[in-house]
């Protein structure tokens, strides 16, 4: 019997001109079947193993099942330049860091972060004033500081080309240009702390789009390499804007 040849599965993109092509091997799986595969592994967390025996496969066809989805997905996410141009017509963006669990070792200092006192990823999020996950960074190392996060993605320097205002929180001291940051202190002066509490009212937009962004269990706790968590974390953002 003649070998079958692999027909490319093409997917068409909002973001580029033209449709790329993903060559796949033939799977017991029909294409619906293994959308539903790659949507149910971040919305609902399940282990390959649980996968593997929902949909009467392999543990290895679950592993590649979602490998190529995510790879997909996370191609369609839009880049920070790409988000600065969209993103110019709002008043402002609300600019977030936080730290996606990981089930790391103990001798993994990088990865622990010191302030939450547990192994995980550094995510940047920037989020439009009602609150639409609009960019999510490059995951980095959990002991990443937040401004050291931004600096190194090189947030700073794109809203300052755009010419648009950011609000973020404390951990942001010291940013410079158009990051606004509320005042340090305890005992603060009336006008300082009236400019605390609506920075406040303005910056808990950005948390409640953390909390849906978590809403996706797969980000609760991850248990992969953590090289392929900034292909998760894409993926799952082009998946919210598609929900939405």
């Amino acid at each position: 019997m003649p070998c079958q040849r692999r027909q490319p599965h093409f997917v068409t993109t909002d973001y580029g001109p033209e449709p790329f092509a993903v060559q796949t091997r033939t799977r017991r799986l029909t294409p619906g079947r293994q959308a539903l595969l790659a949507l149910a592994h971040p919305r609902c967390g399940d282990t390959y193993a649980q996968l593997a025996a929902g949909f009467g496969i392999g543990i290895a066809t679950v592993f590649r099942c979602i490998r190529e989805a995510i790879e997909v997905l996370a191609a369609l996410a839009p880049s920070l330049s790409e988000v600065m141009r969209t993103a110019s017509r709002p008043a402002f963006v609300i600019l977030h860091g936080t730290l996606l669990p990981i089930d790391r070792m103990a001798a993994d200092t990088p990865d622990c972060s010191g302030k939450h006192k547990r192994h995980g990823m550094n995510i940047q999020v920037l989020t439009d004033p009602s609150g639409r996950l609009r960019w999510a960074s490059p995951a980095l190392p959990g002991s990443t500081h937040d401004l050291t996060a931004a600096r190194a993605h090189g947030i700073v320097e794109a809203l300052t080309g755009a010419r648009l205002k950011c609000w973020a929180d404390k951990a942001y001291q010291g940013a410079g240009g158009p990051v606004r940051v509320p005042f340090r202190g305890r005992r603060l002066k009336r006008r300082k702390r009236r400019h605390n509490s609506s920075h406040a009212r303005i910056r808990c937009v950005g948390e409640q789009a953390m909390a849906t962004l978590k809403g996706w269990r797969l980000l609760r706790k991850l248990r992969c390499n953590t090289t392929r968590i900034t292909d998760i974390v894409k993926a799952v953002l082009v998946l919210h804007h598609a929900s939405t």
